[in-house]
């Protein structure tokens, strides 16, 4: 079997085994890492974008690949159209609640896709309230739909294990809708919301306990989107108090309640995309609101820098959900 070096990466045959910050892939799946362990809010392989909305409602399903900078393909539909639905990730599917299936209707269905084959979602449960403009939240048994319209205060938490209905298990500090969700090992987080606030609250995974506010946005951001790695949160887009789009990428650590710094830009200014993340780098997915995009763009983790664009959609919309394997 022919062994190859190069750089930070070696070759045995087909297989590769290559460093990033914090460990190792093994094939660019498998992650041995020192000390950190990889939550459901971090994928290895892929991203998925769910849903959303360009004056036409949208039910498709797209996946893009985490190994390489590519554009996203079309693997399924869900079983509604509709926008504006909170994204979540157990370690087999993805998950979709929520959401504005048509004017004036918000709907309650949580659906379900498969990460293992490309392939349509299912019908398997529903969220306490129907809303739309969710934040979804992951930790490893359970998936969490917090706030929505119209100025919700609800934490809405399902199992992974078995498909059923919702149940409430707590209360944001700030009834909102429009905000983002991060996900660390042990807690669920989320940031800014309309009407606009900086807000930033977690609750915990280990119990059904309301959110305590831990911290502050530099600016009260509202259509703004989340990003986790295993030690912070990250808070990309939306709009500000102005009513201008937001282009600042903005990070606050899990280990200690402290508020955002400002770690770098999107190469766009645009609210309402999706949020993606590997155990390397965030991915701001969509977005825009007249015109929309269908930029894939991603920031890396390791170091404060600005988004590079690494690839597009198959259709422009925002109000996406997000999810990763």
């Amino acid at each position: 079997m022919a062994v190859e070096i190069n750089g930070d990466e070696i070759n045995f045959g087909n297989y590769k085994i290559s460093v990033v910050p914090g460990g190792i892939y093994i094939d660019g799946v498998f992650k041995v890492d020192s000390g950190i362990t990889k939550t459901q809010a971090q994928g290895t392989v892929s991203g998925y974008a769910s849903g959303g909305y360009t004056g036409t409602f949208y039910n498709i399903i797209e996946k893009f690949p985490f190994t390489a900078d590519a554009n996203a393909t079309d693997v399924g539909d869900l079983t509604t159209t509709r926008h504006a639905s909170a994204g979540q990730s157990s370690s087999t599917n993805g998950y979709t609640g929520g959401g504005r299936n048509g004017p004036p209707a918000t709907d309650n269905i949580i659906d379900k896709f498969p990460f293992a084959t490309d392939s349509n979602a299912t019908d398997v449960g529903d969220l306490t309230q129907a809303r739309r403009e969710t934040a979804g939240q992951s930790s490893t048994e359970s998936g969490y739909a917090s706030g929505g319209t119209f100025s919700l205060n609800t934490v809405d938490k399902f199992p992974f294990a078995a498909d059923t209905n919702a149940a409430d298990v707590g209360d944001l500090t700030v009834a909102r809708s429009e905000l983002a969700g991060q996900s660390s090992a042990v807690s669920g987080y989320n940031s800014g919301g309309s009407p606009r606030t900086n807000t930033i609250d977690k609750f915990p995974f280990a119990a059904d306990a309301n959110a305590t506010d831990v911290g502050d946005l530099i600016l009260g951001l509202s259509n703004v989107t989340g990003q986790s790695s295993t030690i912070s949160g990250y808070t990309s887009g939306g709009f500000n108090p102005s009513g201008n789009s937001n282009s600042s990428i903005e990070r606050f650590p899990f280990a200690s309640d402290t508020n955002t710094t400002d770690v770098g830009d999107l190469t766009l200014a645009r609210g309402s995309p999706g949020g993606q993340s590997s155990t390397e780098f965030g991915y701001t997915t969509g977005g825009g609101v007249s015109p929309e995009v269908n930029i894939i763009e991603k920031f890396s983790f390791s170091s404060d820098a600005n988004a590079t664009d690494v690839g597009d959609l198959t259709l422009a919309r925002y109000d996406i959900a997000g999810q990763q394997v």
